[in-house]
């Protein structure tokens, strides 16, 4: 793509470089920043800068914060020794839009996928073990999308805490095999984990 301008083609690069985004679309977007006033492109850019100056990653989970400790655990309503296992703060989004869980969660940061380069030593594993030898939780929740590299991640971290006496269950199968969890509709994804199944059962499932 011939574009005019180098510092067109610059923007376009960038945007491009976004999951999901092409050339052409990101052609668009930048052409409609070129209508917007400076003031608002100055709070466009601004917003950005935003982000990635003063987002935090939670100490205790690694959700997404304004602060260190983010809003879910600093909550004592909360269900401190119930813990949710996710891929990324995306699906804490999903579950918590469903209004059916009062525990807070784990972020992995992703999961075990070899045709990735990404092994265990690349996920937020080792803090989880920590409070689980720490005897910090009563319960742990898997709820990683339900693909082969979630399985064998939910499995990975299984077999690292089966020595504890820690509960450990996973969501109901209403959420289709194969699909990621966040894409999941509410309902669905609420009865899934109102539903939650012992894990030693979805072997028998797998046979």
């Amino acid at each position: 793509m011939d574009l005019p301008s180098k510092y067109l083609n610059e923007a376009v690069e960038q945007f491009a470089s976004l999951p999901s985004i092409g050339k052409r679309s990101a052609l668009r977007l930048v052409l409609d920043l070129l209508k917007r006033s400076p003031e608002e492109i100055d709070r466009f850019s601004n917003a950005l800068i935003g982000i990635k100056e003063n987002i935090n990653y939670c100490e205790n989970c690694g959700n997404i914060s304004d602060n260190k400790i983010c809003v879910i655990c600093a909550n004592p309503a909360r269900e401190h020794r119930t813990v949710c296992i996710v891929e990324d703060i995306r699906d804490i989004m999903a579950i918590e839009a469903t209004r059916s869980y009062r525990g807070i969660y784990h972020v992995l940061g992703g999961v075990i996928s070899p045709m990735d380069g990404q092994g265990p030593e690349d996920l937020n594993i080792p803090t989880l073990l920590k409070k689980v030898e720490q005897n910090k939780i009563d319960e742990i929740i898997f709820a990683l999308s339900s693909t082969m590299e979630g399985d064998t991640t939910n499995f990975y971290i299984y077999k690292k805490i089966s020595p504890s006496e820690i509960i450990v269950t996973t969501l109901s199968r209403g959420v289709s095999v194969g699909a990621e969890l966040h894409y999941a509709d509410e309902l669905t994804l609420g009865r899934s984990i109102l539903q939650r199944l012992p894990f030693e059962s979805t072997f028998n499932q797998k046979r």
